[in-house]
């Protein structure tokens, strides 16, 4: 029998029970569905995470101070203050490979300007801060080099910042007070939105490291340094040698407490991503639960079937079909059964993603791969959960079949 006409039957046979072929295709749809909704929510989280990492900078090394403990108390990375200015000058004279480093001081000031007045936070860095982060300005200039050595007091303000204090005016060449310290405005940086822990990037004033130092801040410790390789090749090899470099500097012992932290964007990648990653886990193991509960439940409706059928098996195996026949028209019934539903879960995997992008306004994406997998998985869900009783079928005696009441 040709596979087109035992098609053509086995759809007879589920369109003349539709309530129970729409009620068994729905353990496929809500199994199918859960996986292409949860796919596409990771996928979209992961693809955040990977555009915000992005923005952070290009080929870009963290170096943060180290911890120290307080009446027994360990109070973590970056609360000791052992970076200064120069182990920033001796990275960037001393190593091959590094392109651009920029010394880094932060603080949180009121800014006035007029009568506006904006909490930021403000960052001494240095000319090759913009370079670093791969960032542009939308008007203005960057400060230079001769600024850095005058403490010069001029900055560089972000998007947001602009927005507050000169809503409705060019901030180019105003005047802002950082501290009491006076600042001129020389350029205005192009809006780079959220960082990877949420933090709105663009709210921040951009000055000399030096007038950080000296004028609003008055520190002799930097609270980070950033450094740019060449390349993504030669970061490991980069990271290597500061490392090398700042336990000399610091008198450090291989294998004794570091009082400095060397990160890559790699790794802060790899930390921001995990627990999206989890959560991806977890909704595909829920998903598995689904298909394997739908495949259970198409098993059994066509045993149901086959054993409601015994009679019309019998009739058709007399009349000349053979076992072969019976066993691919009740597995084709099983396929098409996990077939439809799988396409149905899918379309409605992916519009509860866009929903759920709508109402959160949290990006998803959907992969093809992950289309292809589901529409295969479906299949062969099908052909597993169809098999015995298909088996079974084609292994009735006819005679028995056709007493069958």
């Amino acid at each position: 029998m040709r596979i087109l006409a035992t098609l053509r039957i086995a759809l007879r046979a589920l369109r003349r029970n539709k309530m129970r072929t729409i009620l068994t295709m729905l353990g496929m749809i809500i199994g199918v569905g859960a996986v292409i909704a949860s796919v596409s929510i990771t996928s979209g989280a992961k693809q955040q995470v990977e555009q915000q990492i992005a923005s952070l900078g290009e080929n870009m090394l963290l170096i943060f101070p180290g911890s120290f403990s307080s009446s027994g108390a360990r109070l973590g990375w970056g609360n000791n203050h052992t970076l200064v200015l120069e182990d920033a000058l001796a990275i960037q004279t001393q190593l091959q490979g590094v392109r651009a480093v920029s010394p880094e001081n932060r603080t949180r000031a009121q800014i006035i300007a007029g009568n506006q007045n904006w909490n930021t936070s403000v960052q001494g860095e240095s000319p090759q801060y913009l370079q670093i982060r791969q960032w542009v300005l939308t008007e203005g200039e960057m400060f230079d080099d001769q600024a850095v050595r005058q403490a010069a007091k001029v900055c560089v303000i972000g998007n947001t910042v602009a927005q507050q204090l000169f809503p409705n005016e060019d901030p180019l060449g105003k005047l802002i007070t950082i501290s009491a310290v006076p600042c001129q405005i020389i350029g205005v940086l192009q809006p780079k939105g959220l960082s990877p822990m949420g933090q709105d990037q663009d709210d921040v004033v951009i000055v000399p490291y030096t007038t950080e130092l000296k004028r609003i801040n008055r520190e002799t410790w930097l609270d980070s340094i950033l450094v740019q390789a060449d390349s993504e090749a030669v970061m490991p090899y980069v990271q290597k040698e500061i490392t090398s470099l700042l336990m000399q500097r610091h008198r450090l012992k291989p294998g004794g407490p570091m009082d400095f932290l060397v990160r890559s964007q790699e790794d802060i990648a790899e930390a921001a991503s995990s627990t999206a990653r989890v959560m991806g886990f977890l909704l595909a193991g829920v998903a598995a639960v689904s298909l394997v509960v739908g495949g259970i439940g198409i098993m059994n409706i066509m045993l149901v079937s086959v054993t409601e059928r015994t009679r019309e098996i019998g009739i058709r195996m007399a009349v000349g079909a053979r076992g072969g026949d019976i066993l691919v028209q009740f597995l084709i019934e099983a396929v098409t059964l996990s077939l439809i539903g799988g396409g149905i879960g899918i379309a409605s995997g992916m519009g509860i993603s866009r929903f759920v992008s709508s109402l959160t306004q949290w990006p998803t994406l959907t992969p093809v791969m992950w289309i292809v997998i589901a529409s295969l998985s479906s299949a062969i869900v099908g052909v597993i959960s169809g098999f015995y009783p298909a088996w079974k079928a084609s292994k009735l005696d006819p005679i028995e079949a056709l007493r069958y009441e």
